[in-house]
């Protein structure tokens, strides 16, 4: 018997399956090959049509099945990740009224500073820990005045866990943790977040009925099924967003505990017990997937928008040689050859969106200290990956600011974190020391499947979660990082104004 996990992000889907019995996974399979497009018909925004989601999920199950060798009939549950803070929305058939405004779309950013000012910020501070933002809400609103006709027809919004649930279940539902992180759950009244919904002018009924993290949340459609190449009936019984997602898929479930992740955006996500805000929402405070009234359970997320992606462009656009492109080993062997402080290279890595750790300004990503005579290939790529970590710490010392202290971090062994340079800089730069795990988020995914199910419990679910590495830096490796990130940050202040 198996358990299937998907991790849908932006950049592709990755479907994994876990042996019940042994919590061991038999097979993972990801697509496309090449990241999804983002399409940005002006600058700032960002959509990608579900519908790519939705392609790329059912190419990604037959993939596992051939990879496996498993006998997909087998399954016996499904749980979803899923990017955060996007905005599907659909028409009564469920349809799909336009392409989904995604997570790093900055358009709305105007719109949630302005109903942070009228709600009131210590309201919204208090009830929703931290600002309507940039985010699903405040897309909506943006819907609401710049497509009328098209926000009339609108029978429910969802987030993209949300909907993919409804295309394989033809029931739709969401979570507290997933309303969480559209700004619409209310801390106070443990529920979907009126004080947003009428400031903005969105019909109540516009968000779908809300179910437990861990539960049956319908099955498979037979239509569903037959796209996908699973078993009819089959029943999805978990979905997260992406972050609160990882931190399951690595066992941070409890206060003190923290994961981290480095994919098209870095993540650092700590658990807490207590509601905590930043007065300038610079981080933000979730529901956590094992949250409930009884054992609260909040995710504090600091995110980078700028961090795989960045990487991605640089192989993609600067690092062909003989006609051949780099691949990211070799791209990180040559950063390797370059010392820390990339001889006085600075990259700004804020080019993917407006930045919470800036107070949603788009800073865009730029380049600093090129020296035409000494820098080359090499250093920009070290210089890049000092930029994400540095960014990184950035946003760390703003979390700290709360009380929220780092000690351990785990990580999944993929992404980013499969450079040891990269890995060794984040326990440099954090102070922490970094637990690699061989895990990601679609194996998460499977393993809250069992849980939401029944078929498994907390500790059984993580059999097979298995530690690769555990990553410290010493004092003099600390002591060169903190010179670099010092003059890092004046650079950052300066572009700021307030350097």
């Amino acid at each position: 018997m198996y358990l299937l996990g998907y991790d849908v992000g932006s950049s592709s889907i990755k479907a994994s399956l876990i042996e019940l019995e042994t919590g061991r996974c038999v097979g993972s399979a990801t697509s496309p090959e090449r990241e999804m497009e983002i399409a940005s018909p002006q600058p700032g925004w960002a959509e990608q049509h579900p519908d790519l989601w939705w392609r790329n999920m059912c190419l990604a199950t037959a993939q596992l099945g051939e990879v496996s060798g498993a006998d997909l009939s087998g399954v016996k549950a499904v749980g979803l990740s899923y990017q955060m803070h996007g905005l599907v929305a659909v028409d009564e058939a469920g349809a799909v009224l336009r392409p989904a405004i995604i997570w790093c779309d900055s358009r709305a950013v105007e719109i949630g500073a302005e109903a942070f000012e009228r709600i009131g910020d210590q309201v919204c501070l208090e009830r929703l820990l931290g600002s309507p933002g940039n985010f699903t809400a405040s897309k909506l609103k943006w819907v609401m005045d710049n497509e009328p006709e098209l926000f009339r027809r609108i029978r429910m919004i969802m987030l993209p866990g949300d909907y993919l649930a409804l295309r394989m279940t033809g029931e739709a539902c969401t979570t507290p943790s997933g309303l969480s992180e559209g700004i619409l759950w209310d801390y106070r009244d443990q529920g979907p977040a009126r004080i947003v919904m009428e400031d903005y002018g969105i019909p109540p009924e516009m968000i779908p009925p809300v179910v437990p993290t861990f539960s049956e949340q319908g099955r498979l459609t037979a239509r569903a099924a037959g796209e996908l190449g699973l078993p009819e009936g089959l029943p999805v019984t978990y979905r997260g967003g992406d972050q609160p997602n990882n931190a399951l898929s690595l066992r941070v479930l409890e206060p003190g505990e923290m994961a981290a992740t480095a994919g098209t955006s870095g993540v650092v996500y700590g658990v807490g017990d207590r509601p905590v805000y930043d007065q300038r929402s610079r981080f933000n405070t979730f529901v956590h997937v094992n949250h409930t009234a009884e054992t609260p359970r909040y995710g504090n997320l600091l995110c980078l928008n700028g961090t795989g992606i960045l990487y991605s462009w640089l192989k993609h656009n600067l690092m062909t040689v003989d006609d051949r492109t780099l691949s990211y080993r070799e791209m990180d062997g040559l950063a390797e050859t370059v010392r820390v402080g990339s001889e006085g290279l600075r990259v700004l890595p804020y080019g993917n969106g407006a930045e919470r750790t800036l107070e949603n300004r788009n800073l865009g990503c730029s380049v600093h200290g090129l020296d035409l005579n000494r820098h080359g290939r090499a250093h920009l790529l070290r210089a890049a990956k000092e930029g994400i970590l540095f960014a990184l710490r950035y946003g760390l010392e703003i979390m700290e600011e709360t009380g929220i202290e780092v000690r351990t971090v785990r990580a999944g062994d993929a992404n980013m974190f499969k450079s040891r340079t990269f890995a060794e800089g984040f326990a440099a730069v954090s102070g922490a020391a970094v637990e690699l795990y061989d895990t990601d988020g679609a194996q998460g995914a499977a393993r809250g499947a069992g849980i939401g199910a029944g078929l498994t419990s907390v500790d059984e679910a993580f059999r097979g979660l298995d530690r690769t590495d555990v990553i410290e830096a010493g004092a003099g490796r600390r002591k060169a990082y903190e010179e670099a990130y010092q003059g890092w940050r004046a650079v950052l202040l300066r572009q700021l104004g307030e350097g």
